[in-house]
Formats: C-alpha cells, sequence, structure tokens
C-alpha cells in the first residue's frame, strides 16, 4: 500500500536546481536508502516528507494515518528533561509515553546509558546518537525517516540497530553513506542525480549493478547518437563542391541532434598531490597513559609507526579512541609516557571538525590560509584550480563556509589536509558526511599514498577497505590485530580478542605482502608481452579502399542530386498513384544508399587523417 506519494516536486536553492518534475512514492514495505553526491538534495527530500510546505510546488501526499519517526542529523532534545525522559517523549502525542518505560531502559543499558536520570546536556554526541535511536526504537510509528543514522555511533550499536530496521513492520527511508548498512538493511535504493531521482529495485550491491548497466545503456545511445552527429556534422560542413543544394530533412535531422539533451557524465573529485619525503623514523609511543579524572581511557600503550602502516581504531563510543589522535598529533598531552615525531614528518590531521567551519569566511580563503599554489603529478595548480578538481562551482568557491553542506564542509576540509603535502594522515571519522563517490576516491588515493595512515572509523567497509592492522580498545588496554576490520571481527567471534599480534602474525603478513609484490611483478610482465604481441600495425588503405575514397565525393554527389530530380518528379505526378508510388520507393532507396555512402565518408576520411599523422 502506497503511504506517501510526491507529485512534480520541484525545489530550487538560488540558482540551483535540486529537484525538477520529481514524482515517486513509498511503499508501507519499502526500505528505501538514498544516494548521490554532496550538496545533490539527499537530505533536502527528506525534509520535502516531514515538511509538505517545503517544496515550491508540486504536491506531497501523506497517508491520513500515517505516525511518521524522524532522525536528523543534528540531535536536539529538551534539556527540561532528563535522558529517559527524553527517550519516552513523544512528539506526536505531546507527552511522556510510560508505557514504554521498561523496553526504555532496556535499549538505553544496551548502549552503556545506564544513568537514566543524568542531565541531557552531559551526553556526548555519540551517546545522544545512541538515545535518539533507543527513541526511534520504541516510539510507535508507521515511516522511519533516517539522515545519517550511523554518523556516531560505534560497530556494537550499529549491528543492533541493523537488526532492529530488519525487523522493523513498517516502510524506512535514509541517508547514509554505510555502505555495509545499505547493503543489509535496504530493499530499494534512490539515487539523486541532476534536478532527478532514480530508483533502482534490491539493495545496494544490487543498486552498483544496477546503475552500471543503466549507464552503459545512457553511454551506448549517446555514443551513437554521436557518432550520426558526426556524421551529419561532416555531411553539413561538405559545402558547395559535392552537392548543390542539401535536402530538408537532413538539416531538420541535423539541428535535432545538435540541440538534443545530452548526457552529462558526473563530476569526479581529483586527488592528486605530492607528498612530504618521510624519513626513518616516524612516530614514537613509548609507555602512553591518560586518564580523565577517575577514567582511564589509555594505560601504558607503546607503539612505533613504520613506513606504510595501515592502522585502523576501533572501540565504543568514549574509549578513547580520538583521544589516542589528539595525544599523536600534540592537541593533548599524556599524563605519563613520551610523543616522539621524527624530523621529516608532516601531520595531515582531518579532525571531525565540529565547529571549524560555521564562519564567514570564504570558502577560497580557507584553502589559501594552507597556500596559492600547490604541487602536483601535473604540475603546479592554484588554489582556485584545486577548488574545481573537488567539485566546487566558481559560486561555491567564493561563499562563506557556513553556507555550505555538511558534506560539502567536509570535501573541503579534506582537501585543506591534502593540500599541505602530509607524509602522515591521520584521519577521525573520515566517512562521516562524505558521499559514497567521494569515499571511493579517497580509498582509491590511500592505496598509493607513500605514507603513514591512521585513521578511526566506524564505517566498516572503509576499515575494511584501508587498513592492514588494527588497534581496538578492549577493557583498558589497547590491542593489536593483523588484517582488516573483518578479521578482527573474526577473531573476536573465535574468542581471540584481547591478544596482541604475534610474531608469528607478523612473519606471516610480511609473507603475504612479499607474495602481493611477486604477483604484481608478474602481472606487469605478462601485461607488457601482452602489450608487444597485440602492437599496433601501421595503417594504410586498401587499393579498394583507396579508389573508394577518390570516387566518394562524387558518388555522393550523385545520389544527392538523384534525390533531388525524385522529389521533382513526385511534385510533378502528385495526381499518378502508380508512378508516386514508384518514385517514393526509388527515393527510399536513394536515401538508404546516401546513408550509406555518408557513412563510409566519414570512415574513410577518418583513416586519411589516421594515415596521415603516423
Amino acid at each position: 500500500m502506497n503511504i506517501v506519494t510526491l507529485e512534480k516536486i520541484n525545489k530550487t536553492y538560488g540558482d540551483k536546481v535540486i529537484f525538477k518534475d520529481v514524482t515517486f512514492g513509498i511503499d508501507d514495505s519499502d526500505k528505501i536508502g538514498i544516494v548521490g553526491i554532496n550538496g545533490a538534495g539527499k537530505s533536502t527530500l527528506l525534509n520535502l516528507i516531514i515538511d509538505k510546505a517545503y517544496a515550491e510546488s508540486g504536491n506531497v501526499i501523506l497517508n491520513n494515518s500515517l505516525r511518521i519517526e524522524h532522525l536528523p542529523q543534528k540531535i536536539e532534545f529538551d534539556s527540561s528533561l532528563n535522558l529517559l525522559e527524553n527517550v519516552l517523549y513523544s512528539s506526536s502525542y505531546k507527552k511522556v509515553m510510560w508505557e514504554f518505560e521498561g523496553e526504555a531502559k532496556s535499549l538505553l543499558h544496551k548502549t552503556g546509558l545506564d544513568d537514566y536520570t543524568m542531565s541531557i546536556d552531559k551526553l556526548s554526541g555519540g551517546e545522544l546518537k545512541k538515545a535518539a535511536i533507543a527513541k526511534i526504537m520504541i516510539q510507535p510509528s508507521d515511516l522511519l525517516i533516517l539522515d545519517e543514522p550511523t554518523n556516531h555511533l560505534d560497530s556494537d550499536t550499529i549491528i543492533e540497530l541493523e537488526k532492529y530496521l530488519n525487523s522493523y513492520k513498517g516502510a524506512i527511508i535514509m541517508v547514509t553513506h554505510d555502505r555495509y548498512f545499505l547493503d543489509k538493511v535496504t530493499n530499494k535504493i534512490l539515487e539523486v542525480d541532476k534536478g532527478n531521482v532514480h530508483i533502482y529495485e534490491g539493495n545496494y550491491e544490487k543498486y552498483i549493478e544496477l546503475k552500471m548497466q543503466r549507464e552503459q545503456m545512457l553511454l551506448a545511445t549517446e555514443q551513437k547518437n554521436m557518432n550520426i552527429y558526426r556524421k551529419e556534422l561532416a555531411w553539413m560542413q561538405r559545402g558547395a563542391r559535392a552537392r548543390s543544394t542539401k535536402q530538408k530533412a537532413h538539416i531538420q535531422r541535423f539541428e535535432a541532434l545538435r540541440d538534443r539533451e545530452k548526457i552529462v557524465v558526473d563530476g569526479q573529485v581529483e586527488m592528486n598531490f605530492v607528498n612530504s619525503r618521510l624519513g626513518k623514523k616516524i612516530i614514537e609511543l613509548s609507555n602512553v597513559k591518560k586518564s580523565f579524572g577517575e577514567r582511564n581511557l589509555i594505560n601504558d600503550f607503546t607503539y612505533t609507526f613504520l613506513k606504510d602502516d595501515r592502522i585502523g581504531i576501533v572501540g565504543n563510543n568514549g574509549a578513547g579512541k580520538s583521544t589516542l589522535l589528539k595525544i599523536i598529533v600534540g592537541e593533548l598531552l599524556p599524563d605519563i609516557g613520551t610523543v616522539e615525531i621524527g624530523t621529516t614528518v608532516k601531520i595531515g590531521y582531518f579532525s571531525q571538525m565540529s565547529e571549524e567551519l560555521q564562519g564567514n569566511e570564504r570558502v577560497i580563503d580557507y584553502i589559501k590560509e594552507i597556500a596559492e599554489y600547490i604541487e602536483t603529478p601535473d604540475g603546479k595548480i592554484s588554489a582556485t584550480k584545486m577548488l574545481e578538481r573537488f567539485l566546487f562551482t566558481s559560486e561555491l568557491i567564493y561563499s562563506p563556509v557556513c553556507k555550505l553542506s555538511g558534506g560539502e564542509q567536509r570535501r573541503l576540509h579534506m582537501l585543506r589536509v591534502l593540500m599541505s603535502a602530509p607524509n602522515v594522515l591521520i584521519l577521525d571519522e573520515p566517512s562521516n558526511d562524505l558521499d559514497i563517490k567521494t569515499l571511493a576516491i579517497l580509498e582509491d588515493y590511500l592505496d598509493s599514498f607513500p605514507g603513514v595512515v591512521i585513521t578511526v572509523s566506524h564505517d566498516r567497509y572503509f576499515m575494511d577497505r584501508v587498513v592492514k592492522r588494527i588497534f581496538a580498545f578492549e577493557g583498558n588496554e589497547i590491542n593489536q590485530y593483523e588484517g582488516n576490520y573483518s578479521d578482527y571481527l573474526e577473531r573476536v567471534e573465535l574468542g581471540l580478542a584481547g591478544q596482541n599480534a604475534s610474531d608469528q602474525d607478523l612473519e606471516s603478513v610480511i609473507k603475504e605482502i612479499e607474495l602481493e609484490k611477486e604477483a604484481r611483478k608478474e602481472a606487469k610482465k605478462e601485461a607488457n608481452m601482452a602489450a608487444w604481441k597485440n602492437k599496433e600495425k601501421k595503417l594504410k588503405f586498401t587499393y579498394k579502399e583507396q579508389k573508394e575514397y577518390e570516387q566518394i565525393d562524387d558518388v555522393i554527389a550523385k545520389l544527392e542530386a538523384d534525390i533531388e530530380q525524385c522529389e521533382k518528379d513526385m511534385a510533378t505526378y502528385a495526381t499518378d498513384f502508380i508512378k508516386l508510388r514508384e518514385l517514393s520507393e526509388l527515393k527510399e532507396k536513394l536515401e538508404a544508399d546516401l546513408e550509406y555512402q555518408t557513412e563510409r565518408w566519414v570512415y574513410l576520411n577518418e583513416l586519411a587523417e589516421q594515415i596521415s599523422t603516423q
């Protein structure tokens, strides 16, 4: 049953078209994930359902009895109510739903929030998110609207949320960049793209497959149109030498092709930077300890970072992950122990950035604080050009940073970090608010980054893709595990948690790396052999093609003259239906011949051009 319908929705911000005549519906069994680049309008789409007046034109129709629960990106609670009362308060019924007290306490306990009467103002960002998740779980609803539900949640809570959403009887529509989460929860993907929406049946993995098929079809159609347009353009440009007149139908087809709405390829964030050289000594932590009051977060931690380290840091909210990063970058001092940084180390710190970009400073000035020009493998590039490479339009480049969306601010912050040419990248929740496309490009960039990567992230896909060693906050210890996040989870499930990496683990990893290097060498050798075997032969005309090339202008000119004469004869014999039919059939044959000869003319001219440039 359809519970929400959007009809011909239009929405703009200034000159930017967010939605243009968008129409779609939500069924009561839909579990919809919304994807698209930052600034495309994903959160705007959710707001249209929540506030029907938000659209500039069109209709948003909701089922009369529909009960909606909304999880916004920015969590807001009533400071006059304690934790439990906020979780139980229903905005629909305007009262505290004490009948769900037992269920609320159980959910809060599972997330580690056991002080039910504590002031809501004392909760951290992650704890506020957990409380908000508990709230939507207990409130009766038919539709859940979730905006970035996994941001700031630890992995255990994400898994619990997945279980709840999979058993939830109503409909769900959500924005998230967590690809594993999308894959496990959704049965439809709605892509927001250039003012339109495209709906794909299936989860995220199926969406990737179907999107690729759709784009291939669109590109094939566009390629076909381009080929026809190229032929028509060549025909139009041949001029009077081979033709005394231009056929009206031919000209109309050319103009229709010229003025068609063309396929626009999505912009790609480009990440290619010249990095600073990294010496032998990088970062050494010795017997580091850090406490806040009676809470001991880091206890006697020692580690020497090595070149090419890819470290992922995991643990529950509040365990001390971001604290460890801040100690490494020098924002916090350890209570006991030392942190030594090598003289060649240049740290790029991609922080969670809560209030950093809230002022009226212009985007271009924020970047120029780092450098007006930077070196890339392509040469020296200006700050303005780098912003364009990071998909900032000329309008956004000179806008205040506070006008950017959350995802655009994160992308800008990433650019600033990378422009500083670091050789050690420290990333605190890099996947928060970054769109999936930018995340994929960041992951690809990190594959070839010639330095150390240290990251805190609850994005399991990102961790699996990037890291090769895990630091896990377990109890009062930081334990090390070889492999990515899924490898770590497997060890936990096998009961091997709490054990630091052994020498045997390290030897196996080193052996694996050596085997990988050998495999790459062999693959490169095979690729070079294949390239040598498939080396292109020198192009040249065959005897038949040479003769055809010399005569084709005259052939086309005669066909066009014959078609013109045929049209004159048809006008003369307009009342002789037998003769008219013969002339009509002749004209069709001549036009088909002309189409073929035009294609041959384009092919032969292109071949002649390639031969001349060899």
